[in-house]
């Protein structure tokens, strides 16, 4: 496909969102939107998250050359702006080094936890987006994100208590364990607006797996099967809350897992 632009990078879609592009970059961002489905779906991506990446990624940001960063930062020559208003030096290197900082962590924008939009963007179905976006998070974890010895139970359950409180579950250590797969920590999150529970184990196998619960009104469904950014997702819900599993175990493994844990969690 011979394209006559050329794709908006995460950081001029953030600044899209924040309001600081000038009307002529803002304009141009509208029409690629408009012929482009694949920008539209990224932008959206970038307004509607607000999982704490950088909550996640705090050891691989803790282990970044930063003095060396900012010695490289220092030295680089400002230049004027192409807004219409100029944008003072640290502003720029700041912005700079933030693109140095995501790139640690595969591009992904840091801990986006309150973003504010005017603009319409394309209904979607709301359990499908909301499993795109922890696909889109769980897919940068590695086994170092999760070193570590597992909590024993005592911690587990202290881990699992404000996530009954903010989700209106009763989650014991037992209910949420997986056989053979090391329960590593549980977070409460959010999407959207609302309470998202992460709990998130690492198989000696296969790698990173999560948990992750949210309110949902949309109604029950059986359990189904599919695949998000090269790892397996079983899902399902009941009248008040939707469920994933999500890791790279293989398909079978993880019906087996799923059917399990949500047999525990309706008991």
């Amino acid at each position: 496909m011979n394209r006559k632009y050329t794709i908006p990078s995460d950081e001029d879609l953030t600044a899209f969102i924040d309001g600081e592009l000038t009307p002529e970059e803002t304009a141009r961002i509208e029409a690629i939107m408009n012929e482009d489905e694949s920008v539209a779906e990224r932008l959206e991506f970038l307004a509607r998250a607000s999982l704490p990446f950088e909550q996640a990624f705090a050891p691989l940001l803790a282990e970044a050359p930063r003095a060396k960063l900012q010695t490289m930062l220092a030295a680089i020559p400002v230049q004027q702006s192409a807004r219409s208003d100029p944008m003072p030096a640290f502003a720029s290197r700041r912005r700079f080094l933030g693109a140095l900082a995501a790139s640690l962590v595969a591009g992904i924008a840091v801990d986006r936890a309150v973003i504010g939009i005017g603009r319409d963007f394309s209904a979607k179905d709301e359990n499908s987006e909301w499993r795109s976006v922890v696909a889109d998070y769980i897919s940068l974890y590695t086994p170092e994100t999760l070193a570590g010895p597992a909590p024993v139970r005592e911690v587990q359950a202290a881990q699992l208590g404000p996530l009954d409180e903010k989700l209106g579950l009763s989650l014991s250590p037992e209910a949420v364990s997986l056989p053979g797969i090391d329960f590593k920590r549980a977070l409460m999150l959010q999407y959207d607006g609302k309470p998202l529970a992460q709990i998130a184990y690492l198989d000696p196998e296969t790698g990173p797996m999560a948990l992750c619960i949210v309110k949902s009104d949309a109604g029950s469904k059986a359990p189904d099967l599919e695949s998000r950014k090269g790892l397996n997702v079983i899902y399902w819900s009941n009248e008040t809350h939707a469920f994933m599993l999500i890791g790279r175990i293989p398909a079978d493994r993880m019906k087996e897992l799923g059917e399990d844990v949500r047999r525990r969690l309706s008991a």
